[in-house]
């Protein structure tokens, strides 16, 4: 500043402040190549975030990626993979995306729809035959065991089945279907072997939105069109075209060891994280559930999706189908308030981040811009171990970030994610692709 006096610095001074200068430069390249996804002393908001959400014990830890335009803008890593055995987590970590799965099983369907081999308005009846016997769960007294069935007054459509309106429930959201299945009318879900497809709906078809089954229905359907596991399909169509090369629904052995521990929240804020099970080949493709993945690989399917259907050059739909896909397919429906009735498994009510009340086909919406966030007409969904993305097509953004513990819908999670979407909209690359516009 002018008017101050500097003391100038001896030539011995000289050669110390060099030597000083060149030990950080060689220490802070040595952090860099041991820990290359550390963010200490970063002031970047989103690794500001991910170390509060370790540090002040939200989650035990967390992997973010965002993507504006066709650039990766940011990837993180904050915490531990394993807390027993004190391992820390790293970008390449492999998580549980359970619900995530399912925009994916979507967009199998909408490639057989493309195809010419399923109709978005055909009952899924013309390609299951065993949905032509379903019928609506009317009444069920779980005392008695006895059960009030009629048939639909329509049948469920494959596009019904993609936005959730197809009458098929969750056991655990729904406390008619959880009482119908604990008296053993039908088999739990959590069975894994889908015996669960057997359960009845519980309304009319196209009447109301219903978080539930349908999706692994449209799994069976994948199936039975191409002739090919859900895995196969998914393989050849989708994860090999987009280079998703650590998405699985059975993670070979030589990439278990990365797979993230699954920590259970206690009543007093802290963790436990259950011993490990061993991996057991997988006994149901679950379309509505099944898939391992990285946020990298996920990232690659947003940004395909982002990208009207192709990422780099390699194009999986026609643009015209992801315009279809990403409009509101409820009409006047919005999606309702959902209950939890296991609450170990999620909380109740449960809470998505995101402001969402409209489905498309395979995604939610959210109608209205987030406060500080994204925009409105984005699409977005979760996993029930608290895995999450969005895609913002107004505004050329789409991020993912994965936790990996239980309940759903809990406090710290969500407040890990809403501090991400701001953290993400504060970044000068979110600017840029908002045309300097603050939100």
């Amino acid at each position: 500043m002018q008017g101050q006096h500097t003391k100038s610095t001896s030539p011995s001074g000289v050669y110390v402040l060099r030597g000083i200068l060149a030990a950080a430069l060689a220490l802070t390249a040595l952090i860099v190549t041991l820990f290359p996804n550390s963010s200490a002393n970063s002031g970047n908001p989103i690794d500001q975030v991910l170390r509060e959400a370790v540090g002040e014990k939200k989650v035990p830890g967390v992997v973010a990626m965002v993507a504006v335009e066709d650039h990766v803008t940011y990837q993180g890593a904050s915490g531990k993979r394993d807390t027993i055995k004190n391992i820390p987590m790293s970008i390449d970590s492999i998580f549980r995306i359970a619900s995530m799965t399912k925009p994916i099983t979507s967009v199998a369907v909408m490639q057989l729809v493309e195809n010419g081999r399923v109709k978005l308005d055909e009952p899924g009846a013309t390609y299951l035959p065993d949905l032509s016997q379903v019928q609506v769960l009317e009444e069920f007294d779980a005392g008695t065991g006895n059960a009030k069935l009629r048939p639909p007054k329509s049948p469920p459509t494959v596009r019904q089945l993609l936005t959730h309106t197809s009458g098929y429930v969750y056991e655990f959201f729904d406390p008619k279907m959880q009482a119908y299945a604990a008296s053993g009318a039908v088999p739990s879900i959590r069975q894994g072997d889908g015996g669960f497809l057997k359960a009845p709906i519980l309304f009319d078809p196209g009447t109301r939105w219903e978080y539930g089954i349908s999706t692994d229905v449209l799994g069976r359907l994948v199936e039975k069109v191409s002739g090919q596991t859900l895995e196969e399909y998914f393989r050849r169509h989708i994860f090999q075209p987009l280079g998703m090369t650590d998405t699985f629904f059975d993670v070979p052995p030589d990439k278990q060891t990365r797979v993230v521990a699954l920590d259970m929240r206690q009543e007093d804020g802290s963790f436990v994280e259950p011993p490990p099970q061993p991996f057991q080949p997988v006994r149901f493709y679950s379309g509505g559930g099944g898939l391992y993945s990285t946020a990298s690989d996920y990232l690659k399917f947003e940004r395909m999706v982002l990208g009207g259907g192709k990422l780099d050059n390699k194009r999986i739909l026609q643009s015209d189908t992801v315009n279809e896909m990403t409009r509101n397919q409820i009409g006047d429906l919005t999606l309702p308030e959902m209950r939890s009735f296991v609450p170990q498994f999620a909380k109740d009510p449960i809470h998505v981040p995101g402001s969402l009340d409209k489905f498309a086909l395979g995604f939610a919406i959210n109608t209205k811009p987030v406060e500080g966030g994204r925009s409105g007409g984005s699409l977005a969904w979760a996993g029930i171990y608290n895995t999450f993305f969005w895609i913002d097509p107004p505004r050329k953004t789409c991020a993912v970030i994965l936790m990996q513990i239980l309940p759903f819908g809990d406090d710290g999670a969500n407040s890990v994610v809403e501090h991400f979407e701001r953290a993400v909209y504060a970044s000068p690359a979110s600017a840029v692709a908002a045309g300097g516009r603050s939100h």
